[in-house]
């Protein structure tokens, strides 16, 4: 469980990001912030953004409708548990995939895998965030390939692995869409059964899930 004093450096932190004219941060504004939603991202940068918007936007980035409604449900559960061990939390994972058209890859992306667009900032596009339900990917653009393409294709080299419930269904889905599989569905010696999709510039993306 983060403490207050962890979510107020946050806030913080994408106030000096708003002040230093950091693209990313404005993307998460608009996103999150309604008062911003008709903005484009240099106009989100241009405006007013206080202290009390960014512990807003922390709160929301939460699940939380303001900072005063987080700052309350922190204490209920500080109140409930035994606080005399500190233990870091790690939320969440958000792999960074490499690819030479930002645009090209979110069709990819939303359109074959079935994933949604998060994001798309930069002008022309340089950075993006694909995801679905619980998954999220960042897509960052390069201009050469980053890695050995015919190495990575050969040893299976993975970009991420999605863990799946339901994994014979996400399979089945992704035949009807007309995926071309790296790997089809098997099941591992350890008792997984995976399958593995390349985008189109060729991370590889491997499911994963229980042998049901």
């Amino acid at each position: 469980m983060p403490t207050l004093e962890h979510l107020k450096k946050q806030a913080k932190l994408h106030l000096r990001w708003h002040r230093e004219r950091y693209y990313p941060v404005a993307a998460a504004i608009r996103q999150l912030l309604p008062r911003y939603g008709h903005l484009t991202d240099g106009q989100v940068l241009e405006a007013s953004f206080k202290l009390s918007d960014a512990q807003e936007l922390v709160a929301r980035k939460a699940g939380f409708e303001s900072w005063q409604a987080l700052k309350k449900d922190l204490r209920t559960m500080t109140e409930q548990t035994d606080r005399t061990v500190s233990k870091p939390l790690l939320a969440l994972a958000e792999p960074q995939l490499f690819v030479s058209d930002i645009e090209a890859s979110c069709v990819f992306y939303a359109e074959k895998l079935g994933f949604e667009v998060g994001f798309i900032y930069g002008e022309p596009p340089f950075y993006a965030q694909v995801r679905r339900d619980g998954a999220r990917l960042n897509l960052r653009h390069v201009d050469r390939p980053v890695f050995d393409a015919e190495l990575r294709a050969k040893d299976d080299l993975l970009s991420t692995t999605i863990i799946v419930e339901e994994i014979k269904a996400l399979f089945l889905e992704y035949q009807e869409r007309g995926i071309t599989f790296h790997q089809a569905l098997r099941t591992e010696p350890w008792g997984a059964r995976t399958f593995i999709v390349a985008d189109p510039d060729g991370n590889l993306i491997a499911f994963a899930g229980e042998n049901t």
